[in-house]
């Protein structure tokens, strides 16, 4: 399976994003005074992510692949203080959509159900406290979005795991993917770009370490 190499794919840039930002409200569904309040929190707590987040780049990418596409039915696994779970449910809050995710430390938990409660998206997310190898075997989906944050020697166990609930069209977004052999995600990456019924772009944009899978349609 031939991987796409698209260094356009996710490079959004600072510029771009405050382009976005600048938009109309009414470009995309949603409400106006969450959007304010979303930006508002992403803003004053920039800089401050350190236990395990996404960097901004992956977080708007996160963003942007959920409204484009519409997603709704989304699954996050492995929350951390949950700077990516705010990106996929603000996206989220514009498709009618709901994010499942999972946490097996209590305390990053206690501090990501603050973050998503400062950001105004708690009623867009159903946060757990457990553990994904056994959590994501149980949940029934189906998902047509799905981001893995967790850890890395269990990125294909969880994929395996997931990929009969992803729908065709959906996404498998994985996060500190290098696409080389060896540290815990090669195992994974040479997986999934071996699958015929999977489309998967390596993100090559600055600071970023985003992989995407495309289920393709039968």
């Amino acid at each position: 399976m031939k991987t796409i190499r698209n260094p356009r794919f996710f490079s959004l840039g600072i510029a771009a994003l405050a382009f976005f930002l600048a938009l109309p409200a009414g470009l995309y569904a949603g409400d106006a005074a969450l959007d304010e309040k979303v930006k508002s929190f992403l803003a004053r707590t920039a800089g401050t992510w350190y236990d395990m987040n996404v960097p901004e780049v992956d977080g708007r990418a996160l963003y942007d692949l959920v409204v484009q596409n519409r997603y709704q039915k989304a699954l996050e696994i492995g929350t951390s203080t949950g700077r990516s779970g705010i990106y996929i449910a603000w996206g989220l809050s514009k498709t009618g959509g709901r994010l499942i995710t999972i946490e097996i430390d209590p305390s990053r938990h206690r501090q990501a159900l603050a973050n998503f409660k400062e950001a105004g998206l708690s009623e867009f997310i159903d946060a757990r406290l457990a553990d994904a190898h056994s959590l994501v075997k149980e949940l029934p989906g189906p998902f047509d979005f799905v981001f893995c944050d967790a850890d890395k020697d269990w990125y294909k166990n969880y994929f395996v795991d997931v990929l009969p609930k992803l729908t065709a069209g959906g996404r498998f977004a994985a996060h500190n993917v290098s696409g080389r052999r060896g540290w815990g995600t090669g195992e994974f990456y040479e997986y999934v770009t071996s699958l015929s019924s999977i489309e998967t772009t390596l993100s090559r944009a600055p600071g970023s370490s985003l992989c995407v899978s495309l289920k393709k349609a039968k």
